[in-house]
């Protein structure tokens, strides 16, 4: 073994160690002389899914559904990856037989980690091809979630992201990224950067969050900060978008602003999240509304907007991501919509309200009065570029009226100081905290 080779084994060795005995992964092995490896192995899914009651028939079933998702020829990449992620994330409907009611199958348990198998695999040969075998693959319940590239020191993490990408291509191993969450590249003196399928190099990330200063490699550090068993599956079932052809993750930014959000909202408080144009904020209102749907059974979300190609990009959004959204006309409409209970998702524009104009307020105000909403319904209300201050008389006397509901302010522009306090009066005070320190009110009376 050359010197090479053995700085790649330690490394190999440290990284696996890591995962063992720091996150609790299990070892499973080198694969790199092993044939029939793949992305779904078979005898660790069926292992685990008989350990969650299921009969040897609805194995097979599940098994058969997976794969199909995952081999599918009339499918790309992206479009596979997707059928496959909502199969993870919601679970396999099977039949199993006439006069019987489908059973869902969880191929993962989402809600208690510590109930599912976390293992890790080296040099994972992929159908014999050793040129594009993976240095690392993550398992959770025999399903390949994860793969990492890992280079020495003096070799640009770059050439790690491109021998992925490159393998994601058809004439080498795309079916066995269909079913991949995660794709990593790290060295000893880079770090970590991480994107998932058919990103692009230049938008692959860096987790931006504190670590501690001399006592290990930013690589290891960070390895654990994303692969940490809980956050690992919490990153993969709260932060994973579709948005037209390109699936996307939460940047760490964007991650604990929403985990920050979701504790507002537990609180029945509501609040401000500022984001720059362009860093995700559509994602955090389709990722925030998609949570809130799931654990409030009587939550109706609206979305207000004052832009038209907004409204219709949000709406495209949702569809995309599995979440069917409701557009309303006008105030009448919206208001008598959200005491229907297959209207728990609506968006509208706020000048459907009437004018822009503030001395159209009383024309709102007796739309909202002569619709009341069922008190029973807990009620959300996203609105964007809150910082409006044409807009603030119409969220004013909306929270007035309806009492009840929480109030969440989107924001991707500097609050002018005049602005300022009703803009805090209706939305609350600053969720992402991180951000505050970005933040420069204009000094505009």
């Amino acid at each position: 073994m050359n010197q090479g080779d053995q700085i790649n084994r330690n490394n190999h060795s440290r990284i696996t160690t890591l995962f063992t005995e720091n996150l609790g992964y299990t070892y499973l092995g080198n694969w790199e002389e092993l044939a029939g490896n793949s992305n779904i192995e078979e005898r660790h899914l069926s292992h685990y899914l008989s350990t969650q009651g299921y009969n040897a028939v609805q194995v097979s079933k599940v098994i058969y559904e997976l794969k199909q998702a995952v081999n599918s020829f009339s499918d790309d990449l992206y479009q596979k990856n997707k059928k496959v992620f909502s199969l993870l994330r919601n679970g396999v409907q099977i039949n199993e037989g006439a006069g019987t009611q489908n059973t869902v199958v969880r191929l993962i348990d989402w809600k208690n980690t510590d109930n599912n198998d976390f293992g890790i695999a080296e040099e994972v040969n992929i159908k014999g091809n050793k040129f594009k075998r993976p240095d690392l693959v993550f398992y959770v319940n025999g399903i390949a979630l994860g793969l990492l590239e890992l280079k020495k020191s003096h070799v640009d993490i770059s050439e790690g992201i491109q021998q992925s990408i490159i393998a994601q291509q058809g004439y080498f191993n795309e079916s066995f990224f269909s079913t991949i969450q995660f794709v990593m590249a790290g060295n000893d003196t880079q770090g970590l950067r991480y994107g998932t399928i058919k990103t692009e190099e230049k938008l692959y990330l860096n987790w931006n969050e504190e670590i501690a200063e001399g006592t290990a490699l930013e690589l290891d550090q960070y390895l654990i900060k994303i692969c940490n068993k809980e956050r690992f599956l919490s990153l993969i079932y709260e932060g994973v978008v579709f948005d037209s052809g390109k699936k996307k993750l939460l940047s760490a930014s964007q991650y604990f602003t929403l985990k920050a959000a979701q504790g507002r909202i537990q609180q029945k408080e509501g609040g401000i999240i500022w984001y720059t144009p362009g860093a995700g904020k559509t994602s955090l209102m389709v990722l925030l509304s998609k949570w809130i749907l799931e654990n409030y059974s009587n939550a109706r979300v609206i979305i207000l907007t004052d832009s038209a190609d907004l409204d219709k990009q949000i709406e495209a959004l949702f569809n995309e991501n599995g979440e069917t959204i409701k557009r309303a006309n006008n105030g009448k409409k919206l208001l008598q919509q959200l005491s229907q209970p297959a209207s728990r998702l609506l968006c509208a524009l706020v000048h459907k309200f009437g004018k822009k104009s503030e001395d159209n307020v009383e024309e709102f105000i007796k739309e909202l009065e002569a619709n009341p909403v069922d008190t029973s319904v807990e009620l959300f209300v996203f609105v964007d570029d809150c910082h409006h201050a044409q807009s603030s008389k119409l969220y004013l006397t909306m929270k007035m009226l309806l009492q009840q509901a929480i109030f969440i302010g989107f924001t991707g522009s500097v609050l002018l100081k005049k602005d300022k306090k009703i803009t805090e009066e209706v939305f609350g005070s600053y969720i992402n905290s991180n951000k505050l320190n970005e933040i420069k009110y204009a000094e505009v009376e």
